[in-house]
């Protein structure tokens, strides 16, 4: 599955009750799921149903609602059902229908709420002797560290300058990039690795749902791979553990079960845990603490700028801001002349501006430009689209220019530089090439109709005429049968 619609929501709604059911057995595990899955208004419900004695009569939540939030309530029912949360139980002829709570996610819910239990779900402290550099500056640095190798190697996959250590990421990391198709092998490209469409919206995001989109790849390749020697549902449970742990207090790994411990060496490598040398210990890192929190994590790709021109040093007091907490100023100016200006020194945004532009100047914090037709066809090529240079612009345009834009009641880019951008994408999508089979010359109308039909709900249907009774589909297999089937039956 492409990386860009991978997202925690989707992969757990694709999972079956049962799993949902191992899965709530952790209350870390359906505290987890409150936090970060549910809407305010799910979360109204799950609260008050949660020590009901009696399931609820559907019917009451009508009243809970107004009538203009018929339609929050209905999402939020429907959440909960997906996520196996609630249960509804089926309409009868005198038994109004009722919801409650799922046996598993109260339980575990209460358990989280209330504390006590041995289920350790939690995490346990170690009772070892902490080494007192290990500190949550430290931790942060490390994160950071082990995160922007893994950013780098995205973004230098097109042959940029590289501001990242020599070594980059792990090859088992590389190798689950360009599974998630964030990156892919390219003959002609100066490293044979260039960034996708994918890749791209992947810098884009929040640190946090970098990790996740990382994270989930992670458990599809386990999902995959016959003999990976971990449970995906297990894998998922001990993620969700270590987003209730305490930054900077060092955890017991012997308290572990063999395959958690299995499960250290990649979350090492994501940067979500540091483990000292010679130690049964682990120390959760923000990248994980956070997994589960509105809270960000590290500094993103596109929060960057932002940093670069309110003067953040960096450091770890900076880390854990929320995006509230931080100014909304933008640092990149750009002319009607095509030139650009940004203010920032950080190799892994510069690196990001190269995507798109041809650089021509640095200095100790800004960096000069220009956007060219050689340089927007390059990003092109890499899978980049237009809309996407664009509304990267917009986000990180200098405050001088939003204020100017918006006491003139303008865009804030120059339109001359938002129509070029598109015209210089349009240039390289005059005619596009797809390989497939016309079908033509049918039997009948209803022939015709029914097997276009069929055609767009398997999904291989690329172009139909209904006038001239002729479609294009990228696959035949699956048609020629289901053709072979109702001539079969006549």
């Amino acid at each position: 599955m492409s990386a860009q619609s991978y997202q925690l929501s989707d992969y757990l709604e694709k999972l079956p009750g049962t799993t949902f059911r191992k899965l709530y057995q952790q209350p870390s595990t359906a505290f987890a799921v409150f936090r970060r899955m549910l809407p305010p208004l799910a979360k109204v419900f799950v609260q008050a149903l949660l020590y009901m004695p009696s399931p609820l009569p559907l019917s009451q939540l009508d009243i809970w609602v107004k009538a203009e939030g018929k339609l929050n309530r209905d999402r939020a029912l429907s959440t909960l059902r997906s996520l196996h949360i609630v249960t509804i139980s089926p309409p009868g002829k005198d038994k109004p229908q009722e919801v409650y709570l799922t046996t598993n996610f109260r339980n575990s819910l209460r358990l989280a709420i209330e504390g006590g239990g041995t289920h350790s779900s939690f995490g346990v402290p170690s009772t070892l002797p902490v080494d007192p550099t290990i500190d949550i500056p430290f931790l942060d640095r490390y994160a950071r560290k082990k995160w922007e190798d893994i950013l780098h190697y995205v973004v230098n996959s097109v042959g940029g300058e590289s501001g990242g250590s020599a070594g980059g990421p792990k090859a088992t990391v590389k190798e689950l990039l360009l599974a998630g198709r964030l990156v892919e092998r390219r003959a002609e490209a100066r490293t044979g690795i260039a960034i996708t469409q994918a890749g791209f919206t992947f810098l884009l995001q929040e640190a946090n749902a970098q990790v996740w989109t990382l994270l989930l790849l992670w458990l599809e390749a386990v999902d995959r791979s016959p003999n990976a020697g971990s449970d995906s549902i297990d894998m998922l449970s001990f993620l969700f553990m270590l987003a209730s742990l305490e930054l900077g207090r060092a955890y017991d790994t012997s308290a572990l079960t063999e395959s958690r411990r299995n499960m250290l060496p990649s979350l090492v490598d994501f940067g979500l845990i540091y483990i000292p040398r010679n130690t049964r210990q682990y120390f959760p890192t923000r990248l994980a603490t956070t997994l589960t929190s509105t809270a960000s994590a590290l500094r993103s790709v596109s929060s960057g700028f932002t940093a670069a021109t309110t003067g953040e040093s960096g450091d770890a007091a900076s880390l854990g801001k929320t995006a509230a907490e931080k100014p909304t100023k933008g640092s990149i100016i750009i002319e009607t002349n095509y030139r650009i200006y940004a203010y920032t020194s950080s190799p892994l945004q510069i690196a990001v501006l190269a995507l798109f532009s041809t650089l021509n100047m640095r200095f100790s914090n800004m960096v000069t430009g220009r956007l060219t037709r050689e340089s927007i066809r390059r990003a092109i090529s890499y899978g980049i689209t237009a809309d996407q240079i664009i509304t990267y612009l917009a986000a990180h345009a200098h405050e001088q220019m939003a204020h100017q834009a918006a006491a003139l009641g303008r865009p804030v880019l120059p339109p001359t530089v938002v129509d070029q951008i598109r015209l210089w994408q349009l240039e390289n999508e005059r005619m596009r090439t797809q390989a497939g089979f016309l079908f033509k010359d049918f039997d009948s109308p209803e022939e015709y109709f029914a097997l276009s039909s069929y055609a767009e709900e398997i999904g291989v249907l690329e172009w139909k005429n209904d006038k001239k009774a002729m479609f294009f589909v990228s696959k035949y297999e699956q048609i020629r049968d289901y053709l072979k089937s109702r001539k079969t039956a006549k």
